[in-house]
């Protein structure tokens, strides 16, 4: 894996957060076609380092919710 992957991989996160809202990880690994959990979380890390995730614990607490941020 390398920066190219993982910046491809950041957009289709994206592009999947913009259509849905919000989305499990399980979820979005699964519409995005990861591979493995590393492609999802390298993906996630990139946009949560550019400040354009949220992410909140499900009501159950067994997973994580990932949305867009709002534009300020």
């Amino acid at each position: 894996m390398n920066t190219e992957t993982i910046g491809l991989g950041a957009g289709l996160v994206w592009e999947a957060l913009d259509k849905a809202q919000t989305l499990d990880t399980k979820q979005l690994k699964k519409m995005c076609k990861f591979k493995n959990d590393k492609e999802l979380y390298a993906s996630l890390g990139w946009l949560a380092r550019e400040g354009k995730l949220v992410f909140q614990p499900s009501e159950d607490g067994k997973e994580m919710l990932v949305s867009l941020a709002q534009d300020k």
